[in-house]
Parts: structure tokens; sequence; C-alpha cells
């Protein structure tokens, strides 16, 4: 079962204090700098379309791809009426579109959960192929030497609407000499109308990257690396850096 059909069940109140439209205005300023007259993107792993309205909002034709239906759900039913946006199910490393955009973009870390490396080649390979000559690809990643500096910890979360409580619990589990993160999730949602409570455990397994490697498996997928910064900054990325944002251009 993907793990991302459970999730989208509590997704949004987990993450609504996420700074979508902040994040949003960061891949703008980015895209711009690169690209000037970039309207068309292609987002891989869009889950409930967040990014996608705030970029809709500042010009541009979204189509989002997403493994799960229940997240192409909340992404449509969000988007009704807005035609700057697109829903498709697929997976980041095999969808194939009959068009190209000016850039592509893979956020919230979609190319850590790509744990293999013919995975994360498959995915470089999509987006080289769904890029017009010069467009830009543009992602998010762990960044290792930050994971490795300042390894990952127990965590618990809290958060509540109208209709449900939900707590969660993490415990990662590193695997250093696979370069990857077991993040287990212990999460408990709680109906306040009806008392039920559900349980769900769910592992996102999550690999963290290295900007020598992410150069050689861009070049192989015939892209042109153009940066690697500190996410939502402008600065190289440094030792303690759990985050970086990475862009490359088609030839």
């Amino acid at each position: 079962m993907n793990v991302f059909n459970e999730y989208a069940r509590y997704y949004d109140l987990l993450y609504r204090d996420k700074d979508y439209a902040g994040e949003s205005d960061y891949v703008n300023g980015l895209i711009r700098s690169n690209l000037p007259g970039a309207l068309s993107i292609l987002n891989l792993g869009c889950g409930s379309g967040r990014h996608d309205r705030c970029l809709a909002e500042l010009g541009y034709s979204v189509t989002g791809v997403d493994m799960s239906e229940e997240m192409l759900s909340c992404a449509r039913l969000a988007a009704t009426g807005n035609s700057s946006l697109e829903y498709v199910q697929g997976d980041a490393r095999t969808v194939q579109m009959e068009r190209k955009f000016d850039a592509v973009i893979s956020l919230f870390h979609v190319m850590s959960y790509q744990i293999t490396n013919a995975d994360l080649k498959a995915a470089f390979a999509t987006a080289a192929a769904h890029l017009k000559p010069g467009g830009l690809f543009l992602f998010d990643c762990w960044y290792g030497p930050g994971v490795l500096s300042d390894r990952p910890t127990r965590r618990e979360k809290e958060l509540e609407d109208d209709a449900i409580k939900v707590t969660r619990i993490v415990e990662p589990l590193l695997h250093p000499n696979e370069n990857v993160v077991d993040v287990n999730y212990q999460v408990s949602i709680s109906n306040k109308k009806t008392g039920e409570i559900r349980d769900i455990r769910e592992t996102h397994r999550m690999r963290y990257l290295f900007i020598p490697e992410i150069i050689g498996y861009l070049e192989e997928a015939g892209l042109t690396p153009r940066f690697s910064v500190c996410w939502m900054e402008d600065t190289p990325p440094k030792d303690s850096t759990w985050y970086i944002c990475c862009g490359a251009v088609a030839a």
C-alpha cells in the first residue's frame, strides 16, 4: 500500500503551519533568475497541491503529478475552477506526459524518497524528458553532511481542527552504510464527533544526498548542474545544513 494514501487523511493538518506561500515565492525567484520567461511547470510529487496553488497565483500554469489518488483528490478539490492547475496520477520515475514544460520542480524532499540509485536516475531522467531546451529542473532534498552532523532524533507533534485530533510520534533509524533514514511514524487520529480512535504506523525511507553524486546523476540525465544552495537561502550548504535546493538546466 502507498503510505501516502493513509497520510493524505491528516497531511494538511500536520503541515498547516508550513510556509507554502513563502516557499513558492522562493521557488519563483529561482525560476525567474534562471529562466525569466517561464510560464509552465511540472511538479513531480505534488501532494495535496498547496505549492501548485501558490505558484498559479504567481502566474504559472502547473501540472501536478503524484502517486496517491487520495492526495490528488485533495488537490483537485482545492483547484476546482482554476484552469491553471491540472493533476495526473503517476510516478516521478516513470510518468510520461505528451508535452514539455519550462520548469520541472520537485519539492518537500520527493527526491529523497528515491532511495536507490536506479530510482534517482529514473526521476532525474523524467525531469530531463519533460523540459524544453534551456528549461530548469529544481528540487530540494536531505543533505548528507547535515544529517550526519545533526542526526535525526525522536519527535512528537500534536494538532487538531474541528473534526480530528492528531498525535504523531517520529522514531528515526539511521542506516549510515545505505545513506538512508527510516522515519517511523506512529499516528493516532481521534474523531471528535464519534470518539473513534485510529492508529496508523508508517515508515518513510528517506535518502540523504551529497553534492558530487547529485551532479553525477544530473549530468548522466543530460542536465547541466546550475546551483546547490541552502533551502530558502542563496548561500552554499554548510555541514550543519539539513535541506538543500538544487537546480540544473536542459540542453
